[in-house]
């Protein structure tokens, strides 16, 4: 078989298996707008989503609460799939997304600078924030995450792999105690906003606020595709990469840009949401079968969303009492996935 027949099969293979994740995204998300604590049959939510006006109910139900949260499910587990691309290729880290180096961390920092200064501002600062939850915090978390991310990228040239996850778990810790000593001076009001946020979730967001979400987000994704190339020639090392005319820091920070535009949007609006970013990047290159991250970019973008809608159904499946979280769920898939990586894989055994 010749090479060109090879890329063929692959592409062709990748093609399929991006269809059948494509299809099975589609019937998640069919099955999170009808089933939940009310029933929506298939006639009642084609009759909601045409905004006929015959079923008023239903469309209450799927408009104002089930089709925002699902949409941005979709668009945020998209955006951190793609981020957990760039961040493992530009950090060389099969381990490495925004919640184990740290990112999630300032982000929670950053949200609660701003949830404690609003306190002190007075009672309209607070009534913004808790009112417009997801533009009211967006500036303390991109600001936060920005900063972390710096700091990680600086680490990356003097440490290894193993050094700057531990680094960067260990600012997660800190931040958790920083966070405790900040919001101790914050208002019940603003405590009540911090726990909300910081629990996770794809709940929170009105129809308004998909906009803010998705245009950062499509921002990002346009500096991921330019970047693509660059990262690409990265994985052979700095030199080859210099030596085929790649800016190798201008590269650095145009990927660091994309990374702060996909994740800060997301952790704004729905948390500090995790795992997705750290094992959809290993979906990715098992159905892409390809080293190459351009190809792989559309593929974590739909896997993402596939799991991120498929967690946050489960959350909101009928149960008889609400005790589960996204982040829960999240990490009953995630965790298992990471730790037969690691044991089973031998790059992952060689690299982290």
């Amino acid at each position: 078989m010749t090479q060109l027949s090879k890329n063929n099969d692959m592409r062709l293979n990748r093609s399929c298996m991006t269809l059948l994740c494509l299809i099975s995204l589609f019937g998640v998300v069919v099955f999170a707008l009808t089933y939940g604590q009310v029933h929506i049959s298939f006639d009642r939510l084609f009759s909601a989503l045409m905004v006929t006006g015959d079923d008023p109910i239903a469309e209450q139900i799927v408009l104002s609460i089930r089709l925002p949260r699902v949409l941005t499910a979709v668009i945020a587990g998209a955006a951190l799939g793609i981020s957990g691309v760039l961040m493992q290729t530009l950090f060389r880290n099969p381990m490495a997304d925004a919640w184990s180096l740290g990112l999630l961390a300032g982000g929670q920092l950053g949200v609660a600078l701003i949830v404690t200064a609003a306190a002190f501002a007075g009672p309209a600062a607070l009534d913004f924030i808790s009112g417009f939850k997801g533009i009211g915090l967006t500036a303390g978390a991109v600001i936060g995450i920005a900063c972390f991310a710096m700091i990680m990228i600086a680490l990356a040239r003097r440490v290894g792999n193993i050094t700057l996850l531990v680094v960067g778990l260990m600012l997660g810790f800190t931040v958790q105690g920083l966070v405790s000593i900040i919001m101790h001076f914050a208002n019940r009001i603003g405590g009540r906003v911090f726990s909300g946020w910081n629990d996770g979730t794809f709940a929170a967001t009105q129809m308004a606020d998909v906009s803010w979400l998705l245009v950062p987000i499509m921002v990002g994704v346009f500096l991921a595709i330019i970047s693509a190339k660059g990262l690409s020639a990265m994985q052979l090392g700095e030199t080859y990469a210099k030596s085929i005319g790649m800016n190798t820091k201008s590269l650095r920070w145009l990927t660091l840009t994309a990374v702060v535009l996909l994740v800060a949007p997301v952790t704004a609006f729905c948390g500090p949401v995790t795992f997705i970013g750290l094992i959809v990047p290993h979906f990715a290159r098992a159905i892409a079968r390809t080293s190459q991250i351009l190809p792989l970019l559309p593929v974590a973008a739909v896997c993402g969303a596939l799991l991120a809608t498929t967690a946050d159904a489960v959350v909101h499946l009928p149960w008889e009492q609400h005790f589960l979280h996204l982040n829960a769920i999240l990490a009953l898939i995630g965790a298992p996935v990471v730790i037969v990586l690691l044991v089973f894989s031998k790059h992952m055994r060689g690299t982290v």
